[in-house]
């Protein structure tokens, strides 16, 4: 089984990682979303920490598995499953792998306070058992 580990920033709450700006098409108006300054920011970090921790040559391809554990900054109650998309998506960014599409399997726990708050995270090459 192949794979890596990384240790990555605290993303930005989903509430602040999109914005949506209304675009005016002759009459109407289309809001269009987009990354925010915060997801932006959010995703450069993530590349200079994949680089400073595995380099550039460590594309992975084919099926994958991630699994996380997320280190909160604080005691708030934070919903587990808003710290996927603009973590997978970073991720793509910064040359991971082609495409979280290739996620086979994604597995996400809640661990111990760490002050600032970080993600752990393991990538593997993922091969799904057969159904009964």
């Amino acid at each position: 089984m192949t794979g890596i580990e990384l240790q990555l920033p605290w993303p930005p709450t989903m509430n602040t990682y999109w914005r949506s700006v209304p675009k005016k098409r002759g009459r109407k108006v289309i809001v269009q979303v987009l990354i925010s300054a915060a997801g932006r920011a959010y995703r450069v970090k993530v590349a200079q920490q994949v680089l400073a921790q595995i380099g550039k040559a460590s594309h992975l391809d084919g099926r994958l598995a991630i699994d996380i554990t997320a280190l909160p900054p604080d005691r708030r109650v934070r919903d587990l499953d808003n710290l996927f998309k603009g973590t997978l998506d970073a991720l793509t960014k910064a040359g991971v792998w082609t495409d979280d599409g290739n996620l086979d399997r994604i597995t996400i726990e809640r661990g111990p306070i760490q002050k600032g708050g970080a993600l752990l995270v393991r990538i593997q090459t993922y091969t799904p058992s057969e159904a009964p």
